[in-house]
């Protein structure tokens, strides 16, 4: 058992939230519905929401990398030295392969949420246009490519620490450490943690995890490499339809069974959460970004493995009325994040179905956190 005790700040731009405290020890595969029972506010999380920075720090007057528009500033001048601008949709070194999302409508959101606070529900018919969408999260090899390519330095990096879940850190970098997220204990701030390394200083991504999902990137960092690779960020009402798989009411990408005919088909949380995980799925962090099926539409790991970063302001608050492209709300504190991740069990956070959502502050990073992009015409 570790004990976190409060006698300094440490030295990082984290919020108040982060203090010094004492941890606690089928395609369609049928039409079975797992029973939802909706989770208590104070039991439904494995804290990463919580993972929150100050609002207001030093670095924007150190570097305009942050503080200008990734938008624009990744995306004309550093297209330009692209060799492979047109891919017909296959994977290469620098962007990943996409597969197209038919336009339709479907039901977005359920009337039956696991978590009533997240503002899961109500259910509502939403329209959208066809779009494209990277089969598989950004790996660490493509993010590598925008980040030799243009110079680019993630928030984490500027900041100098990032999040990372206390089970898979050394001994070395946890003796270092004397803060813990308040809420969520199991959440330390960690010094040199990045998405080059990723379990903090003395972790690597090195060739073993290329295939990897990108960890440690804030939202700003993710816009910035989908308008680099001329993409961007999906809406959360698009994340959600291309989750489904062209599949209506149903919990996860492949149906309503977690594990149909006993098949893992997530990189997710088994055994108690966060003591011990059994590795059922054959992984205790993140997995190879095609480690299991895809879904009906071709994406791989739209659940599990690495939180997804959306364009949305977050809101817990809906309309019932039919809508076309909603885009969210027009501005916020929080972004939207989709899918879950390897953290995720359904005792603290079930949060691995497609109507189930989460939010961070856009300039929050950690160890379960990636994106993939979406275009409207394949680039």
């Amino acid at each position: 058992m570790l004990f976190y005790c409060a006698f300094f700040l440490f030295s990082l731009n984290v919020k108040d939230d982060v203090l010094c405290v004492q941890s606690k020890p089928e395609l369609s595969v049928g039409t079975e519905r797992e029973t939802i029972v909706p989770l208590a506010a104070e039991s439904s999380s494995c804290g990463c929401h919580n993972l929150k920075r100050e609002a207001v720090v030093d670095i924007e007057k150190e570097s305009s990398k942050i503080t200008e528009n990734p938008a624009v500033k990744y995306s004309k001048k550093s297209n330009e030295r692209h060799t492979d601008t047109q891919t017909n949709g296959e994977e290469t070194d620098t962007r990943s392969q996409m597969v197209l999302i038919p336009g339709g409508e479907f039901l977005m959101g359920t009337d039956s949420p696991g978590i009533p606070q997240d503002g899961e529900g109500p259910q509502r018919r939403v329209h959208l246009d066809h779009f494209y969408m990277d089969a598989h999260e950004v790996s660490n090899r493509h993010f590598q490519s925008f980040i030799n390519a243009t110079g680019y330095i993630t928030e984490a990096e500027r900041f100098g620490d990032s999040f990372v879940f206390e089970g898979v850190l050394s001994e070395e970098v946890k003796s270092q450490i004397s803060q813990a997220v308040a809420a969520a204990p199991w959440w330390l701030p960690v010094r040199g943690a990045d998405w080059r390394h990723p379990e903090g200083p003395d972790s690597s991504i090195t060739d073993s995890r290329l295939d990897h999902p990108v960890l440690h990137v804030s939202w700003q960092d993710a816009v910035a490499y989908c308008s680099w690779a001329y993409k961007r960020l999906p809406t959360e009402a698009e994340w959600e339809y291309a989750c489904r798989g062209g599949l209506q009411e149903r919990l996860y990408p492949w149906g309503n069974k977690l594990k149909p005919k006993g098949q893992h088909y997530a990189n997710l949380w088994q055994g108690k959460f966060p003591t011990h995980n059994s590795e059922e799925d054959g992984y205790t962090k993140t997995s190879p970004v095609k480690s299991f099926p895809a879904n009906g539409y071709g994406l791989y790991n739209m659940v599990g493995n690495a939180w997804e970063w959306t364009s949305d302001w977050w809101t817990v608050h809906h309309t019932t009325d039919e809508r076309h492209n909603p885009a969210g709300p027009p501005s916020g504190t929080d972004r939207v994040k989709k899918g879950g991740s390897y953290m995720c069990h359904k005792s603290y956070c079930y949060r691995y179905r497609c109507a189930a959502r989460s939010q961070n502050t856009p300039d929050s990073s950690a160890s379960n956190l990636g994106f993939r992009c979406v275009s409207q015409e394949q680039p």
